[in-house]
């Protein structure tokens, strides 16, 4: 895979598109998980996402088996040096009756039980996961640079944050003296959000974001990027958040452009953000190594000025 920089500042790279491993462990059982992940690997992979909480919602589950199952992957292919770990704390959600936030304290418990799971010394990337106005920021950041100076946490990162937060994350991260958020992973995909659509704590990249992103040269991340699914398979439908006055005119984008360069409408979904100024980093899922390749293959895909012309003005 091609490699890109989470941030100019950190000099770190990451492959192009990060594996979710969302449902590994719960929904993808342990052996289609290893397959997935060496497949993954095979390719040139290097960049893992996970969370604390996957996937607490799964019927028999209680969070933390995809970070377990990668953990035991880990351990057995031995490849620790050669993997950037992703995962994440604080969204806002009650689990056996404990509220989960950006507090000092749950920061702190909750990597140690990351790092636990993993069987890792160190998150390569944690993020907070959904913004938490009920804690000071100041806080919450503090906790994030101990972490850092105890090498438990190489960087931090946000998730479900609106750009003006970003930025006041980064004012208090500099006024202070503490580690600054180096990305920010958002809902994101090609179809726009209808107005007044509501994504309840998931927040959604809008141009506000992309302008932040672009001019303070922080990564984009973008999860969910294929709507599950929805742009291709015929049992699932688009999201009704995402069915707007524009929605026709951009699917009938996509499948041009697909059709044009013998790919798939993932694979142009995913080359736009690849595309994109500011460049966006997706997020890939897949539940068998079909669907896994099909989202590698997307790599290979150039779009031209005038593809990108035409994708992003469809619909405008």
């Amino acid at each position: 895979q091609r490699q890109m920089c989470i941030r100019d500042s950190t000099n770190t790279e990451v492959s192009a598109l990060c594996l979710g491993a969302m449902y590994f462990g719960t929904r993808n059982d342990e052996a289609t998980s290893f397959r997935l992940l060496d497949q993954y690997v095979e390719a040139g992979g290097t960049f893992i996402d996970t969370a604390n909480i996957y996937a607490h919602w799964v019927k028999g589950y209680q969070g933390g088996e995809s970070e377990a199952l990668l953990g035991r992957w880990i351990k057995i292919r031995q490849n620790r040096s050669k993997i950037f770990i992703a995962t994440k704390v604080g969204f806002d959600i009650q689990v056996q009756g404990v509220p989960r936030s950006l507090g000092a304290r749950w920061i702190v418990t909750e990597c140690e039980k990351s790092l636990q799971r993993l069987g890792i010394e160190t998150i390569d990337l944690y993020y907070a996961h959904v913004d938490d106005s009920s804690t000071p920021m100041e806080e919450s950041l503090e906790a994030f640079d101990r972490l850092i100076k105890a090498g438990k946490v190489r960087f931090i990162g946000a998730s479900n944050f609106p750009a003006w937060r970003l930025e006041q994350a980064s004012w208090t991260s500099i006024t202070h003296g503490l580690s600054e958020y180096c990305c920010i992973q958002q809902k994101h995909t090609y179809l726009r959000p209808k107005p007044g659509a509501d994504f309840g704590l998931n927040v959604t990249v809008n141009e506000d974001l992309y302008d932040y992103c672009r001019n303070r040269k922080i990564t984009l991340l973008a999860y969910t990027a294929l709507l599950s699914g929805a742009y291709t398979r015929s049992d699932r439908e688009i999201p009704g958040e995402y069915l707007g006055p524009d929605t026709q005119a951009r699917l009938r984008a996509l499948k041009t452009i697909a059709q044009e360069k013998g790919a798939t409408v993932n694979q142009i979904v995913l080359a736009w953000m690849l595309h994109s100024d500011p460049f966006v980093l997706p997020l890939i899922a897949a539940s068998n190594e079909d669907h896994l390749a099909e989202n590698l293959q997307a790599l290979e895909i150039s779009l031209t000025v005038d593809d990108m012309q035409r994708l992003d003005q469809a619909g405008a």
